[in-house]
């Protein structure tokens, strides 16, 4: 009786602070984000220039962005398009409940594994999609209504294609073919099946390859718990357990690389070469010989206490890369995922936002939730030094290729200063590729345990 007393007095005691983190994290102020017009603004490795043409116009109210109070003609709508598209993972309630736990919401303390799948899933939309893809929705998802994209899409099609067989366009409109309509309509398709299976993976259930249940559970193997925080780097180790564990065909053909500590003493990350290659080399199918693509995590630290100002223009330069697949980092108790920037300013996507449950189980379930509808801007200044960087590249002739530019970018950013990671020729001494095992003992090598350990003492709490 004592030991049930317990059990439901620790139950009662999670549901008060879920209650709690709901309210504290349902609340967020709209407010609106500021972009400058004589600037550029990197996206992704994308850059768009917002020029001042008309001072009488102004910025549609749905954009949730003002450009020094005028509209710039040009590449806003771009820019927004494109923001919107990547998928936007966010705290939500009432999801079921996390093994182990009464919990059902990971408000509070799930934001970094929360950002750490919004640079996954970036992945996967370059790996599936490309970085040209974007929703074709994006744009409407404030007024979006209770009919499913693939319905809209359907009809907008349907009315398209009895338009012409009637005669109804305008002689001057350029006339376009059958077949080049329904190849159209057949990509779009397409990439809507990948797009909702892309987020379908970080649904919030037991069973979603990539959602928080799943990562909690890799989690456990490095003495993390639902519940706990999660810094930067042991993130990187879960995505990358979580990947290599997932049993999907459409995922054999990725893989994901964790940099490693050249000294102890030093912070410097090492990128080896040949494991990298072995990696995107070994086929789980003898009768695949394609090289698999891989998403490269490299945790570092941009300071001590506070991030150092020096490291400003490498922050720009990892974003400016067409490998980039964002940041995960945060400023103190907050954790980012940082997307892009303007001049000082690193824009980014929040995940402190509690949402409903959403059973992306159900045949064309809502998308709008998984698509942030504005940017947000915060000072470099207030980042903090703690985070993980991240890089897809599609093939080994692709990571030869970025290996060189991102050693002429690191070079270029380091200036006078000791690179923070740097890719050697050769094999690392004691990582093994091969293994497959799931035991809590093989899950992390001895030498990501000591990692975990040193980054879980320096990085911040993140509430």
């Amino acid at each position: 009786m004592e030991a049930t007393g317990t059990d439901d007095v620790d139950k009662l005691k999670t549901k008060f602070i879920s209650a709690w983190n709901n309210m504290k994290y349902s609340w967020v102020l709209k407010t609106k984000t500021y972009f400058s017009r004589n600037s550029p603004v990197l996206l992704l490795g994308k850059c768009y220039h917002f020029k001042y043409e008309d001072e009488d116009e102004l910025l549609p109210a749905r954009s949730g962005c003002t450009i020094e109070d005028h509209v710039i003609a040009g590449n806003v709508e771009e820019f927004r398009k494109d923001f919107i598209s990547r998928i936007w993972l966010t705290y939500r309630e009432e999801f079921p409940q996390i093994e182990g736990s009464a919990l059902t919401t990971d408000c509070g303390w799930g934001c970094t594994l929360r950002t750490g799948q919004m640079l996954l899933a970036q992945g996967l939309i370059l790996h599936f999609l490309g970085r040209a893809w974007t929703w074709p929705d994006a744009l409407n998802i404030e007024n979006s209504e209770s009919e499913s994209w693939t319905s809209n899409t359907v009809k907008k099609f349907t009315t398209s294609f009895e338009a012409s067989l009637s005669g109804e366009r305008e002689l001057k409109t350029p006339t376009v073919s059958l077949k080049e309509k329904i190849e159209r309509y057949s990509d779009e398709m397409q990439n809507e099946i990948y797009h909702r299976k892309i987020i379908s993976w970080f649904g919030d259930s037991p069973l979603a390859l990539f959602g928080l249940h799943q990562l909690i559970e890799y989690g456990k193997k490095s003495g993390k718990k639902a519940g706990d925080w999660y810094g930067p780097a042991v993130v990187a180790h879960i995505l990358r357990k979580a990947v290599e564990e997932a049993r999907h065909p459409d995922l054999k053909g990725i893989t994901i690389y964790v940099a490693q500590d050249c000294t102890e003493m030093l912070s410097t990350e090492q990128i080896y070469s040949s494991d990298v290659i072995d990696k995107q080399c070994t086929s789980m199918a003898s009768d695949n010989t394609n090289d698999k693509a891989v998403i490269i995590l490299v945790p570092v630290r941009l300071g001590g206490e506070r991030t150092n100002a020096d490291y400003l223009d490498f922050v720009k330069g990892i974003l400016s890369l067409e490998y980039c697949v964002g940041i995960i980092g945060g400023k103190p108790k907050q954790s980012y995922y940082f997307a892009g920037f303007q001049d000082d300013s690193l824009i980014y996507m929040d995940p402190h936002y509690c949402q409903s449950f959403v059973d992306v189980s159900i045949k064309d379930f809502p998308l709008e939730t998984f698509h942030c509808p504005s940017p947000k801007k915060m000072s470099f200044r207030k980042m903090d030094p703690s985070c993980t960087v991240g890089f897809y590249c599609r093939n080994v002739q692709d990571f030869k290729r970025a290996s060189e530019e991102i050693t002429k970018m690191l070079k270029i950013s380091s200036k006078e200063k000791y690179p923070l990671f740097t890719f050697v020729n050769g094999h690392s001494r004691d990582y093994d590729f091969t293994s497959t095992t799931t035991s809590e003992e093989d899950l992390f090598s001895e030498d990501e345990k000591k990692r975990i350990k040193r980054f879980s003492t320096e990085e911040f709490v993140l509430l």
